[in-house]
Formats: structure tokens, sequence, C-alpha cells
């Protein structure tokens, strides 16, 4: 194998856990300014918990997997994964917007990047799956999301 393949192949090796560590501890950061339920209120856990503890086991299963099953790259990232990098940022910038707007582009976006062309499944990717999610944790989980466009049209 060349010098370049070989260099090349070490630095990909170490993006992708690299990437889930950098994000899970974003995202830990965020979850830290999720305002503190009162104790005389407080069932069970408070509400930075959980995710706190789902981006701990995600960053613990990345450090494993690197340790045990380092990725091994024989060819350079193809352009899908690049793709997908740059739709999380549109997912990120969208968030701003409306979580769900966010997450019915981004689900829509990644399915027809990767390849999926059939117009049944993309509307139920990208909009019947968002929905879905929607209701089950505004209807059954009892969980308000954050306002924005579409979620103040539910929620008045």
């Amino acid at each position: 194998m060349s010098d370049e393949r070989q260099s090349h192949g070490k630095f990909e090796r170490w993006l992708v856990p690299a990437a889930i560590v950098l994000f899970c501890t974003a995202a830990f950061y965020v979850s830290t300014t999720f305002r503190k339920m009162p104790p005389i209120l407080k069932r069970g856990i408070q509400p930075s918990d959980f995710p706190q503890l789902v981006l701990i086991f995600l960053v613990g299963l990345t450090l494993l997997m690197a340790w045990i099953d380092p990725v091994r790259v024989k060819d350079k990232l193809q352009n899908t994964v690049w793709g997908t990098f740059a739709l999380f940022a549109v997912f990120a910038g969208l968030t701003t917007v409306d979580l769900f707007l966010a997450l019915s582009v981004f689900a829509l976006a990644l399915t027809y990047f990767w390849g999926e062309r059939q117009p049944v499944v993309l509307i139920g990717v990208g909009i019947l799956v968002p929905v879905a999610v929607f209701f089950l944790f505004d209807q059954v989980f009892e969980i308000r999301f954050p306002r924005g466009v579409l979620t103040n049209l539910w929620y008045g």
C-alpha cells in the first residue's frame, strides 16, 4: 500500500469515532442547559438525565469500538458520507426554525441521497415517520417539544 493511502486510512480510521464523540460532547453540553424540575414536581429523573445517560453510553460504545474493532478504511470516503455530514449541518440549522420540519427534511433528503427513489417510501420516511414520532411523544409520553413553525400549529 502506498504511503499516501496509509496516511489517508489513518485519518479516516479516527474520523467517525471522533465525529461521534464531538457530537455527543456538544449534545451533552446542550443538555446541561435544560431547566431543572423543582423537587416537588420531580417524578423520577431530571429532564437532562436521560439524554446524558444515552450520550455517555454512545461515547462508551464508540471508544469500545475504536479499541476492539477499529474502522479499517481501504478507500477514501464516498461522496454520500460527506453529503450525510452536510445534511447534519442542514438539520442543525433547520432546528432553529422547527425541530420536526428539520427532522422531516433531514429524513427525506437522507433517504433520497442514499438512493431511494420510490415516492411512497420517501413520503413515509419524510412525513409519516416524523408525524408518528411527534404524536407518540406528545400524546403517549406527554412530552412537549420546543415551539416552532409546525409545532405552533398543533400547540396553538
